[in-house]
């Protein structure tokens, strides 16, 4: 609901009090600050191309020009609001899903009614990437113990294009064990996720406090569109 919410904002004030109320909850939960950020970033490198495109295209009044092309004041703040939207959904979603367990991250899917074959796969999924990036970790040293280094050439694409081969081998040959060792323990293609759901009082206050946010961000969009 958050990110819904978020997406739909246009109002500095709305957006203002988005990126505060996930940074809010990113604190409360002790995020790791370095590995935080790092994650933050990553994602922000993914669209700053598209970011920095956006002064370019939109149009609007000009502020400078540039090889020829001319920047607005429109494409900056429209730039600048897909950045704050984007961090502040991300920085909520590492908040209230980066703390929690793989098994009660699987057992709430359940409890919201998703289907069972979606929920084993993100649950396998968040259990095993852990141990995929440390085997190309381990493969990734190898090859510098080899002398590998990165270049732009033929060589380096054919080498990183046999390294992402032999994770895939090496994942299907896990997935394969790990089925197996699943089988002998008795596993039938149903896992037992049921659990039995006690709300506390910080819980409810929680809950709270979430809705709340929601409903100032949308009342302020409201007030925004029309004024």
């Amino acid at each position: 609901m958050f990110a819904v919410v978020v997406v739909s904002l246009s109002g500095a004030a709305a957006l203002g009090l988005a990126l505060a109320g996930a940074f809010t909850v990113a604190v409360l939960a002790r995020l790791p600050v370095v590995r935080t950020l790092k994650r933050v970033i990553t994602m922000d490198g993914f669209i700053v191309v598209m970011l920095a495109m956006l002064p370019f295209t939109v149009p609007g009044e000009p502020v400078f020009h540039l090889l020829g092309f001319a920047a607005t004041r429109e494409g900056f703040l429209q730039a600048l609001t897909i950045g704050v939207k984007a961090n502040a959904i991300v920085l909520m979603a590492l908040a209230l899903l980066g703390s929690m367990e793989a098994v009660l991250l699987a057992r709430a899917l359940r409890a919201l009614l998703v289907p069972e074959r979606l929920v084993h796969l993100v649950l396998f999924t968040v259990r095993y990437v852990d141990v995929l990036d440390r085997e190309q970790r381990r493969l990734r040293i190898a090859m510098k113990a080899r002398g590998f280094r990165p270049k732009t050439s033929w060589h380096t694409y054919r080498t990183f294009g046999y390294l992402v081969g032999m994770l895939l081998v090496r994942a299907l040959e896990r997935s394969e064990r790990i089925f197996g060792a699943m089988k002998c323990r008795g596993f039938a293609g149903r896992l037992h996720l049921e659990a039995t759901w006690c709300w506390s009082a910080a819980d409810v206050s929680f809950a709270l406090a979430g809705i709340a946010l929601v409903s100032t961000m949308a009342a302020l969009e409201i007030l925004h569109v029309a004024g």
